[in-house]
């Protein structure tokens, strides 16, 4: 018997609204996050952001903490925290369970009467799109003044164009897709440069969200590298626009390119990376390459854009078909990229620009041995 399913929306794990309330804290730099929850509630991505300098703390909610509240529990936390590591901002990340038992999480910070500026932030993993944790933080900002309006109203605009994007060509496309390896690096990297081998007009485009940037420049600072002279253009947004520590980023990204020889055009900043594709595709249209390279987001490029031969680069396993099907020749997929950005404060090589360099040895080395020969 078939069994509809209306009105549902995926089947597949999406991200969490609390995991997104805690990078959006790192980001206004907040030194230490307490999660007002179970001991558990989102273990992966604290230890993750530990390792990029936010200490992440947590209130360790227990069963008998559900029925008769965790107030005490919090204020001990926060005065802990306080104490122990003298933070210039904190921020309390509520959970599913603080929000369950109905905690008022602003209150429970009045009254812990600490003087380190505080954070409360009512989120759970209930909503259907994750930029609600995101806003949520980033309201509460807004209210202490560590960021203006202006830019609480920018950062809405931004995180909607980056959710349509998801919905038309990205992973939240479909009910269910499938993860995916990608094409295999070392063939997308052979026909790359071939590619440009053979002549004509390239881009080379990065186009990336936050600490995603410094392994996705990579595969163009090897282009550049392997091929300086071929007729290439070099795209990246890292513009100097959004929170500071984004900001920051970009600056330091785009630094580091100029002292290894790769002057980059901007094309936006590091948070706009959802709503830069029109705006991309324009570009194309009047540069009219033979062949393009895209790392980072390359689903925000409608399809209408996309060359010929186009080699595109991604860290998400369920873009891959999606991206296919919008006609780009090879998709790479750098598997685990997100956990070895955090904590780093320079490029990183990529796991396909690795292969690039390899193969480029290699080719010098045969042609070597055959004029020798």
């Amino acid at each position: 018997m078939e069994v509809k399913q209306k009105n549902m929306k995926y089947v597949q794990p999406r991200p969490s609204s609390i995991v997104a309330a805690l990078y959006t804290a790192r980001d206004l730099e907040v030194e230490i996050a307490i999660l007002h929850g179970p001991s558990g509630c989102s273990f992966k991505h604290a230890r993750l952001l530990e390792e990029d300098g936010m200490r992440c703390l947590t209130t360790s909610l227990s069963d008998n903490d559900f029925i008769f509240g965790g107030k005490e529990r919090l204020i001990d936390v926060l005065t802990y925290a306080q104490n122990e590591f003298s933070p210039k901002r904190m921020a309390v990340i509520g959970t599913c369970v603080s929000m369950i038992i109905g905690e008022d999480l602003e209150a429970i910070v009045d009254a812990a009467e600490i003087s380190c500026e505080t954070i409360a932030v009512d989120i759970h993993a209930g909503f259907s799109e994750n930029i609600e944790g995101v806003i949520a933080v980033l309201v509460q900002a807004e209210k202490k003044g560590w960021i203006s309006l202006e830019e609480l109203k920018r950062q809405k605009q931004l995180l909607l164009g980056a959710n349509r994007v998801e919905r038309e060509r990205g992973a939240a496309a479909k009910s269910y897709i499938a993860p995916s390896r990608g094409d295999l690096k070392h063939i997308a990297a052979v026909a790359l440069l071939e590619k440009i081998d053979s002549g004509g007009k390239g881009m080379c485009i990065m186009n990336a969200k936050k600490e995603t940037a410094y392994m996705f420049i990579d595969p163009l600072l090897a282009v550049h590298e392997l091929r300086p002279d071929a007729e290439i253009g070099y795209y990246a947004n890292l513009g100097n626009k959004g929170l500071l520590r984004v900001a920051r980023m970009a600056h330091g990204i785009d630094a580091e390119c100029k002292e290894r020889g790769l002057s980059l055009t901007h094309i936006g900043s590091l948070d706009e990376y959802g709503v830069l594709g029109d705006d991309i595709g324009v570009l194309i249209e009047k540069e009219k390459p033979d062949y393009l390279l895209v790392s980072g987001v390359p689903h925000a490029i409608p399809e209408k854009y996309i060359t010929p031969f186009c080699v595109s680069i991604t860290n998400g396993p369920r873009q891959y078909e999606p991206l296919k099907e919008q006609g780009h020749d090879y998709v790479v997929v750098e598997i685990d990229l997100h956990p070895h950005v955090l904590g780093v404060h320079s490029i990183q090589e990529s796991e396909f620009g690795a292969v690039l360099r390899s193969l480029d040895k290699t080719t010098a080395t045969k042609t070597t041995v055959t004029k020798t020969t």
